[in-house]
């Protein structure tokens, strides 16, 4: 792989996965702009290490299964309980998907990288909105049951 295609998919990594940390970073999340960024990239850079050494035939596919596990525990180290309540779920998901964008980046499949960024910021903001709409109509249904004579 020449060098110039390895900084450029490097680099696409690092965009993607920057943009995904650039909305958790605004939106006060754990794992933000840094953490997703480097997810991103170390994923590609393990992708393309694998890339590179299996030219001449291998299964490039054998490495992002090794990913997908790591970042698993990554992730699982961002979930906090406290009581009954479960936070980071969302951030850990996040993390999950970053290291999905670097091995797309990784593997040079730039449309497929930019669709799947595009959906991981819907899902992180418009869906966001949804929960605050569900939970509010819960949160409502709730206070009705609470006072019946009311």
């Amino acid at each position: 792989m020449p060098t110039l295609e390895f900084i450029f998919r490097l680099l696409a990594a690092m965009a993607a996965g920057g943009v995904v940390g650039l909305e958790r970073q605004i939106n006060n999340k754990s794992a933000g702009f840094r953490t997703n960024t480097l997810v991103s990239v170390g994923a590609s850079i393990y992708v393309l290490i694998n890339v590179m050494l299996t030219e001449n035939g291998g299964d490039p596919t054998r490495i992002i299964g090794q990913i997908v596990t790591g970042i698993g525990f990554l992730g699982a180290g961002v979930i906090l309980h406290r009581g009954i309540n479960v936070q980071g779920l969302t951030t850990a998901a996040t993390i999950w998907c970053s290291a999905a964008l670097g091995s797309l980046a990784g593997l040079g499949l730039y449309m497929e990288l930019l669709i799947s960024t595009v959906l991981i910021i819907l899902v992180n903001t418009a869906f966001k909105k949804a929960d605050k709409w569900f939970m509010g109509e819960r949160k409502n249904k709730s206070d009705k049951n609470e006072r019946p004579f009311e």
